[in-house]
């Protein structure tokens, strides 16, 4: 899939494959992938600067954690990230309705309301 398809999305992404519990930065990565069943592949130069920023924002918390000679830092999602998940997914809601009622509809299809080309009829 197309890196721009992801655009817009990935801080609902990232948000969602945290909701379960902390992950560290390639868990989170090979988490995306694996709930796209591959068909997102997110790169680690775009995800670690959207993790450090969802951070500032107060949406997600981290903190170091050793694992044998590594340390790795482990995020998770706070309260706000939380409700701005869930903001997220009705957003998404909202949006693949929209497209789905354009993409979805038969041909010749009209809506009820006039072209912004339609010209108005003259008074009489």
């Amino acid at each position: 899939m197309k890196t721009e398809a992801v655009r817009g999305h990935l801080d609902g992404l990232l948000l969602a494959v945290l909701e379960p519990g902390p992950l560290h930065g390639y868990a989170i990565i090979t988490a995306v992938q694996e709930r796209s069943s591959g068909a997102l592949e997110l790169r680690t130069g775009t995800v670690y600067p959207a993790l450090n920023r969802l951070e500032r924002l107060g949406l997600l918390a981290s903190d170091w954690q050793s694992v044998g000679e590594r340390r790795r830092r482990c995020y998770t999602l706070t309260d706000a990230g939380r409700r701005a998940l869930s903001e997220e997914r009705t957003a998404w809601q909202e949006f693949t309705a929209a497209i789905g009622a354009v993409l979805d509809a038969p041909a010749g299809t009209r809506t009820s309301t006039p072209s912004a080309t339609a010209r108005p009829r003259p008074a009489t």
